[in-house]
This record gives structure tokens, C-alpha cells and sequence, in this order.
């Protein structure tokens, strides 16, 4: 993989004729030592975010030496390629074989579950193992993120006392986790699940061992600006002091978003422009899929290997290139108002469910790869203190609006 110092340099080198998946991994560095330095408990890398191998090395060789998994071959993948990693399988919902496999063949000893029969089919498959630590995921409102997570998954505040008690009597260690939701715009959700996890703490006579909050925490899109990342420890730091519970319960959260979105960029040609309309060779159906259904708008900048653009910024929608109505992507996104085909389009922050989403649909979904060395489009992470508002990088073409 070849490193170039931005978009337009690679663009102008390699001429691609592929949608280009981009990394900046020194962001990778920058948003863990804020979580490091902010967050006052243990960080899992949920891999489901951003599995891709050059991701997952980079967060090791910066410390990160535990993964929230949800799947059979996530556990294979981080178990074979960082020995001694923990590994702590939270999907409510498994199947007996992977339970099975990951606790013998990989030594997994965490387990998450919202019902009492996903309990039954752990303790099963276990053998009735005596060294689990089981964690009982709580529904919790959801009303700040912008994907809701807490239809499929949770179990409910009146059926959780019983749950609690039952996994109690099962698990070396018991926990509780949630989840507030993907890209969470407000630092109150965690309080509100935290303060759940009190009531409910009570309301069971179980002391627990682990609070695990989860993921949720934001990155910054064109269209959406979250509240200060500090904020969001602050909110959780302050509840978990609050907490009916043991100095010793250990506080765990499942970050991702945050972590790796501005690790990835986009660099996608325009095929096709038709008035206020561009058609890339990238879309929905490849590493653009928030950009789609979500509706993310996404930051991005013109790229013209040759010549310069026009400084007027106009909107566009973007179309990606299968021959599928739904591989559309409403923006705005603002861009040279002379832009045309052959030019390029930089894609920012698609270093969360970016590529790993793309499908083969159509016959596309094929990408280069290339490092760059610049800054990204937009930045949580923009001073050194970690306690800015999010920024964008100097010299963007990208225009902020108001959350939808």
C-alpha cells in the first residue's frame, strides 16, 4: 500500500480507476490517548466497526488489548492474530457452536444476554462452566442517538431483576451493559442508562462486579456536530461515582465510531455529472452506506489531479454507480460548482461501517487502498487537550448544517 501526503497528491500519482479506501492512522493515536486520558475504566475495540487489518494492528500497536466481538470469526480473527488478547463475545444473541467454540477453542470468558434462554444456551454449551463472566444487557432509551439500537436488543427494566438474579447464581463475575445508540449527540444519554443501572441494582439486591456502557460515542459529520468528547466522560465519570457499587466494580465501555471514523476516507470519481447531480463509482451499496439509508452527510472536498476549481461551493446529491434507485445519497454536499467528470470527490470520516458494509452488488464494490499523511476533512480531536468542539481541518471545502 502506497503513502502519499493527501487525496490530491494520490489522485494526481495513481490516477485511480477504483473508489480508493483511504487511512490516516495517526488519528487512531490521537483518539485513543484522549480516551486514555479522559475515560476512567477499560476500553474494548468493537471490531464490527472497522475489522480491516490494518485498522485492528494499528490499535494494538497504540495498547489496545481488548475487543468487544459479535461474531464466530471476529473471535477467530483477533484470537489468531494478538495472542493473549481478551476477547468478550457481546452479542446478545449466539448460536450454540459459537459459544461453544469460542469459550474451548479460543478461552472466551465473557458473554453477554438479554433473555434467560440465551443464559440456558451459554450455561449449556459451556458445560456449566464456573469461570464465566456473564453481563446482562439492559434496554435503555435511545432518543439522542441517530441509530437506534434498543428495539432488537435489551432486555426490559421490569424483566431484569429476575434475569440478574438468575445469571448471579451462574457467573463468577456479573455485569450489566448497553448500549445508548450509534453516533449519540448527547452526553445525558449515558447518565440516564447509568442512573438505570442504580435503580436496577437496587431493584435486584445484585452487586455487580462490571458496568459496561457501551458504545454510542460520536464522531463528527458535515451534518452533525456533537458536544465537546470530554463531555461525554465527564457525564459518565460523574454517574458511575454515583453507582450503588463496590470500589471494585470495574467500569468498560465499547467505543468504536469514535475511535476509527476519521481513520478512513472515501476517494471516489465522478462518472457523470447531471446538473446538481454527481454519479460516482462509489455508493451505498459500497463503502458509503451511512451516507445512504442513515443519511450521514459526510464531509467532503473536491480533488482535481490537473488544474483548479472554481471557489464556489454549490450542493450536490450523490449517486453511486449500480443500476439500483436506492444507491442514493441525499446530502447536501457541498462541492466546486464546476466540477465534472474525471474530477474526484474525497469522502471524509468513513472509517466507521465504511468499507466493511461494501457488497459486491452489481458487479462493483472493488477498492484500492492507499495511506495518507494529512490531516482529515473534520476533527473531533482538533487540540491538544481533547477538549475542543469538533474542527475542520484547514483549508476544507466543507460546510457544517444543523443536525436533522
Amino acid at each position: 500500500m502506497h503513502t502519499y501526503s493527501s487525496a490530491l497528491v494520490m489522485a494526481r500519482t495513481q490516477a485511480p480507476d477504483n473508489p480508493v479506501a483511504c487511512y490516516r492512522l495517526a488519528t487512531i493515536s490521537r483518539a485513543l490517548k484522549f480516551f486514555e486520558r479522559h475515560f476512567p475504566g477499560i476500553l474494548l475495540y468493537s471490531v464490527k466497526t472497522n475489522p480491516d487489518l490494518v485498522v485492528l494492528d494499528e490499535l494494538y500497536a497504540n495498547g489496545v488489548r481488548n475487543f468487544d466481538v459479535a461474531s464466530i470469526i471476529e473471535t477467530q480473527m483477533i484470537a489468531e492474530r494478538f495472542p493473549g488478547a481478551r476477547i468478550s463475545y457481546m452479542h446478545p444473541v449466539k448460536n450454540r457452536a459459537s459459544i461453544r467454540q469460542a469459550y474451548f477453542e479460543f478461552g472466551v470468558k465473557d458473554f453477554s444476554l438479554d433473555t434467560e434462554e440465551e443464559l440456558d444456551k451459554i450455561l449449556a454449551s459451556t458445560d456449566g462452566a464456573k469461570d464465566l463472566t456473564l453481563l446482562v444487557r439492559l434496554a435503555v432509551p435511545n432518543l439522542h442517538s441517530e441509530i437506534n439500537l434498543s428495539e432488537k436488543f435489551g432486555v426490559s427494566f421490569s424483566d431484569a431483576p429476575d434475569l440478574m438474579m438468575q445469571a448471579r447464581k451462574k457467573a463468577q463475575r456479573i455485569g450489566v451493559c448497553f448500549h445508548v445508540g450509534s453516533q449519540c449527540m448527547n452526553p445525558a444519554a449515558y447518565g440516564i442508562a447509568i442512573g438505570m443501572v442504580g435503580d436496577l441494582i437496587k431493584a435486584s439486591g445484585v452487586m455487580i462486579d462490571i458496568i459496561d456502557v457501551g458504545g454510542g460515542f460520536p464522531s463528527v459529520y458535515a451534518n452533525m456536530t456533537p458536544p465537546a468528547m470530554v463531555d461525554y466522560m465527564q457525564e459518565i465519570a460523574s454517574s458511575f461515582e454515583q453507582l450503588p457499587a463496590s470500589d471494585k466494580c470495574e467500569l468498560w465501555a465499547e467505543p468504536g465510531r469514535a475511535l476509527v471514523a476519521e481513520a478512513g476516507a472515501t476517494v471516489a470519481r465522478v462518472e457523470l455529472r447531471r446538473n446538481d447531480r454527481l454519479y460516482l463509482n462509489d455508493g451505498t451499496h459500497g463503502g458509503l452506506f451511512d451516507a445512504g439509508t442513515p443519511g450521514f452527510v459526510f464531509p467532503v472536498r473536491g480533488v482535481r489531479p490537473h488544474g483548479r476549481f472554481s471557489p464556489k461551493l454549490v450542493p450536490y446529491t450523490l449517486y453511486g454507480p449500480t443500476c439500483d434507485g436506492l444507491d442514493y445519497m441525499k446530502g447536501p454536499f457541498h462541492l466546486p460548482a464546476d466540477i465534472r467528470e474525471g474530477d474526484y470527490v474525497e469522502i471524509g470520516n468513513t472509517g466507521a461501517y465504511g468499507a466493511c458494509l461494501g457488497t459486491r452488488f452489481n458487479g462493483y464494490g472493488v477498492h484500492d487502498q492507499a495511506m495518507l499523511k494529512d490531516e482529515p476533512i473534520m476533527t473531533m480531536y482538533g487540540d491538544r487537550a481533547g477538549r475542543g468542539r469538533a474542527k475542520q481541518a484547514r483549508g476544507s471545502t466543507v460546510t457544517a448544517f444543523p443536525r436533522r
